[in-house]
């Protein structure tokens, strides 16, 4: 989601970078953005995708597989603490 007020322009850029991504790849970008502020995460999900948009498809599992494991790791210990 994004925050309150963003402009068209960048959900447009957002959903192209997205698109793009699906369309290489053939699943959606995963990111971990718990150490980031909110502010800061259109900015970091659209840099995370146009970077890695240039993996090779195994590399990139791996990159998505590791960002699913810090998402798992952190909801766990929210979860427990």
């Amino acid at each position: 989601m994004l925050p309150p007020g963003t402009c068209p322009v960048a959900c447009t850029a957002l959903r192209a970078a997205h698109d793009a991504y699906v369309a290489r790849f053939g699943h959606v970008f995963v990111v971990c953005l718990d150490a980031d502020r909110p502010d800061e995460h259109l900015d970091r999900v659209l840099g995370g995708i146009r970077s890695r948009l240039g993996n090779e498809p195994d590399k990139e599992r791996a990159v998505a597989a590791d960002e699913l494991r810090r998402l798992t790791r952190t909801r766990l210990v929210r979860l427990v603490t």
